[in-house]
């Protein structure tokens, strides 16, 4: 008997624990995406425009395929997708858990070792790019006007979480996509329960010097400085 209750004691002391560490990261989530970094970033030179995109849990960095500065279309192919439209004039970058990405296209396909496996950053990771035709601000899409300087720094953040081959070139997943105008490519970094898809939203929005959550796991983080 006494070995039993020191078994549940010990079960006891882990459940506790366990539950103390979810309420902290579940505080820590909520109060740190509410402080601001960069809250100047209005008084910027607006020259180039960006787009902050959710689709309610997962957030999307959308930019112009081409400018003067940056042509996308030429390391992110339009062949890459089964529409290989030429006239897509934007393009979104979502980086996470390549299991969630291409195992999981439902909620319903979910596996529990898919989700552990993501939670602690035991998987790889992937780049899911779409093109899009034209774009419309609501309250899931926020338009953002950058300067040149920080689109640059946008362009060098987003192209350090591709994977590149011998030649600098993406390296494509072939065979895999949603729908007629996305594709994936592998990604840098580990996904995993303090950096998400939309942490890494979030660090684009950092890089370039654009208003963004101290720290956020979700997309209402990032939103909440905007909306």
């Amino acid at each position: 008997m006494k070995t039993v209750r020191q078994s549940l004691k010990l079960i006891g002391k882990a459940l506790l624990g366990i539950l103390l560490l979810l309420i902290l990261y579940i505080f820590s989530a909520f109060t740190l995406s509410k402080i601001t970094v960069n809250p100047d970033a209005e008084k910027q030179a607006p020259e180039i425009p960006i787009y902050i995109l959710t689709n309610g849990v997962h957030t999307d960095i959308v930019v112009p395929v081409k400018n003067e500065i940056k042509d996308w279309s030429r390391k992110v192919t339009y062949g890459n997708t089964k529409a290989n439209d030429s006239t897509a004039g934007y393009l979104a970058f979502g980086w996470g858990d390549k299991g969630f990405y291409l195992d999981t296209p439902q909620w319903s396909d979910l596996k529990a070792s898919t989700a552990f496996n993501a939670a602690f950053g035991l998987g790889n990771s992937a780049m899911h790019t779409t093109f899009f035709n034209s774009i419309r601000e609501s309250k899931d899409c926020v338009k953002v006007m950058i300067s040149k300087e920080n689109y640059l720094r946008l362009i060098k953040y987003i192209e350090s979480s591709f994977q590149c081959d011998s030649m600098q070139n993406p390296i494509f997943i072939n065979a895999k996509s949603y729908g007629r105008n996305d594709s994936f490519y592998e990604a840098n970094g580990k996904y995993n329960l303090f950096h998400t898809c939309n942490s890494w939203a979030n660090g684009a929005l950092k890089a370039s010097n654009q208003k963004a959550a101290f720290w956020t796991v979700t997309d209402t983080g990032i939103f909440c400085h905007y909306n």
